[in-house]
């Protein structure tokens, strides 16, 4: 290894929370009675996030985005693996105490990972959740004719975020969040701004929906997905898994104040952005029909779930095909 990289992870060992750090492997401890759930998530500069990214809010956004695949699990997070792929110059330390901090907020301990050059920025995280062994994991197989269909929270708006950062507007972090600063002609009128800086800050920090996921992880029965290519890509994934159909109502999507307005101003339809968009980084649920999640999560209903094998969206009371777009990571954008 070259002298800096001894001396970063000279540095990172030194740090609160990094205890369980080896040498080339971890040992975790596995508690009795539980087994565990594991998820993997990269984020790459120019792909996932602008180049110039604050290493900071990059290291809050790769947690969390983990973070929402172990809820779609209704798993409880541990360990964290991550591995960093950067240009000479990076600012290792800089990333490394905010995922710390980001970790100690969310019950994860940093265990291992790897350390390489590379010309262009990637950073792969791999989590670590447990369940209990004697209880079924949350999956996409649940959901049954009859059942209602929800989103764990509004759609679109990361989407948006994400048009707003190409088109200039820029983060940096402090204590109450990222503070965005957004191109001039997004800056009036102030609704519009506002709208505009939640997006943003909800493309960078996804909602966690943890709690959410536990919840519906101790149903009898219940069916989920973490919509992260977009609504309108992820369904068919959890109606194909489950063996069922289902039928959206696109006024009942659900939209943060100001977006549709946001939107105008971006030239984009709302729906669009809802079916996909994608990033929202939030749950997509079927529940039976007499068993709603609580309230206290904000959850929408948006459909139901049939028993023949196709998607349907419904918009002003006209059944339409379900519509092929959002996020295909195998496939060119645009």
């Amino acid at each position: 290894m070259s002298r800096g990289e001894d001396e970063l992870l000279a540095w990172l060992r030194s740090r609160p929370g990094t205890e369980l750090l080896g040498d080339d492997a971890a040992r975790l401890p596995a508690a009795p009675g539980k087994v565990w759930i594991v998820t993997t998530d990269s984020q790459i500069a120019g792909v996932h996030v602008p180049p110039e990214l604050d290493p900071a809010l990059l290291a809050r956004r790769l947690l969390r985005v983990n973070l929402s695949d172990l809820a779609a699990s209704g798993a409880e997070p541990a360990y964290a693996l991550v591995a960093v792929s950067a240009p000479p110059g990076f600012a290792h330390r800089r990333l490394f105490d905010a995922l710390l901090a980001a970790c100690a907020e969310a019950g994860v301990r940093l265990a291992g990972g790897d350390l390489a050059r590379s010309p262009v920025l990637t950073l792969t995280l791999t989590l670590l959740g447990t369940r209990p062994a004697d209880a079924p994991v949350l999956s996409r197989k649940g959901a049954r004719p009859g059942d209602a269909l929800w989103a764990g929270a509004t759609l679109g708006e990361s989407a948006a975020g994400q048009r707003l950062l190409a088109r200039g507007a820029r983060a940096v972090p402090s204590v109450r969040g990222p503070r965005v600063t957004l191109a001039a002609e997004l800056r009036r009128p102030r609704a519009l701004a506002e709208a505009a800086r939640r997006a943003v800050v909800r493309h960078l920090e996804p909602r966690l929906q943890l709690e959410l996921g536990a919840w519906l992880g101790s149903r009898e029965r219940a069916a989920a997905i973490d919509l992260s290519d977009g609504l309108a890509r992820d369904l068919p994934r959890l109606a194909r898994e489950s063996g069922v159909g289902a039928e959206v109502e696109a006024d009942l999507l659900p939209f943060s104040e100001g977006f549709e307005g946001l939107c105008a101003a971006l030239g984009e339809e709302p729906i669009d952005l809802a079916l996909g968009g994608g990033e929202d980084y939030c749950l997509l649920f079927a529940l039976p029909e007499n068993e709603p999640p609580p309230g206290r999560f904000e959850c929408a209903r948006i459909g139901r779930v049939t028993e023949a094998e196709r998607l349907v969206l419904v918009r002003s009371g006209r059944r339409q095909s379900w519509p092929e777009t959002g996020w295909d990571h195998l496939q060119p954008s645009g």
